[in-house]
């Protein structure tokens, strides 16, 4: 049996910082395994998060530079994650910083050159996971449902509740996927205006009321219209949602609690209307599995229909890190590692770039 340890790198849209994790897959009986041998998260300093979030309206040479700095970065942090456990990878996959995420536009950037990369570690580095998809006609998002089909089928639905809530499951033999509404970027957002990082277990949002006006405004957003496939960026967040609750007069616990209703409801609705049968296991992963008065708000929205399995710590910080470490190795292998069922590309494809380092 052949065993393939390769380490994964992710940094997502709520500037927390780079996960990494070691991951050993093998393949028993038709089937993928995979076991963590070791994993970190190294929160972003400040000037990172400062630098990150501003990057999307500064000069060209801005961006070249910072693009750089943040692979040698990205690099040194891995090549310390392998001194300090000890691995022996065969490659490292790097999901990188998205800035930019347009595919309507033709495009979208994600920042952490895997050169830089490969230059600390002399290792292939797989990276620039979303622009083929897009090139092809495709969102160029989610990417994780193939790890979800081949790593976590036992489960009917999986939930990332990072800075975006995205779902992915099966549906008539083929597996669809889709951002559902922004999380942790709104609930971030507005901790930070309380000089708080996020709230903790959602505490601010339970004491907080609901705002039926505002509600229905967030609601009523024409994206929770539109059919899948269909993703999330930033620009859209700050253009639509955040404006409407930039133009209230709301307190943030009222904003948040108001928050809290209309993602558990747009969840739930996402949910229950692609449930094929009548037990079915939801696994919910990503900093948002922490926030407890959103899980109690979801779980009485979603009833008995759906069951709500919580995994250990690990999975819950790190399976985002899993799967892109898995995608490099499906690309290391040259087989397919994205779904058009899932993106709306033309076509299953084999998707990321090499340095060999």
């Amino acid at each position: 049996m052949k065993k393939f340890q390769t380490i994964g790198l992710m940094s997502g849209t709520s500037l927390d910082g780079l996960d990494l994790a070691c991951v050993t897959f093998f393949e028993e009986n038709a089937k993928w395994q995979f076991e963590i041998i070791a994993s970190e998260t190294l929160p972003f300093e400040t000037k990172w998060q400062n630098r990150l979030s501003n990057l999307a309206t500064q000069s060209a040479l801005t961006w070249v530079q910072t693009d750089h700095d943040l692979g040698k970065y990205f690099g040194i942090c891995t090549k310390k994650f392998i001194e300090k456990h000890k691995l022996n990878p065969c490659l490292i996959a790097s999901h990188g910083q998205t800035i930019f995420h347009q595919p309507q536009l033709g495009f979208t950037a994600q920042i952490g050159h895997g050169a830089q990369i490969a230059a600390q570690n002399a290792l292939p580095i797989i990276c620039d996971f979303r622009t083929l998809d897009v090139a092809l006609g495709g969102q160029g998002a989610p990417l994780v449902p193939i790890g979800d089909e081949l790593l976590f089928s036992q489960y009917d639905f999986c939930l990332n509740l990072g800075g975006i809530a995205n779902v992915s499951f099966q549906n008539k033999n083929q597996r669809l996927a889709y951002d559902i509404c922004p999380f942790n970027l709104i609930f971030n957002d507005l901790a930070n205006q309380l000089n708080l990082p996020y709230d903790e277990s959602g505490k601010i949002a339970s004491q907080g009321t609901i705002d039926k006006e505002l509600l229905l405004k967030l609601n009523s957003l024409d994206f929770y219209k539109q059919n899948a496939p269909k993703s999330l960026g930033r620009e859209w967040i700050n253009k639509n949602l955040s404006y409407l609750l930039n133009q209230s007069q709301l307190s943030i616990p009222d904003l948040m609690r108001t928050c809290s209703e209309h993602i558990a409801t747009q969840i739930a609705n996402s949910l229950l209307s692609n449930c094929e049968k009548e037990k079915n296991k939801l696994l919910i992963t990503g900093g948002g599995a922490y926030n407890l008065f959103l899980i109690s708000l979801l779980e009485t929205k979603i009833g008995n229909k759906i069951s709500v399995i919580i995994p250990d710590k690990t999975l819950i910080e790190f399976k985002e890190a899993v799967i892109f470490a898995f995608l490099g190795l499906l690309r290391y292998l040259e087989k397919p590692n994205v779904l058009a069922s899932v993106t709306g590309s033309t076509k299953n494809h084999i998707g990321a770039c090499i340095y060999l380092g």
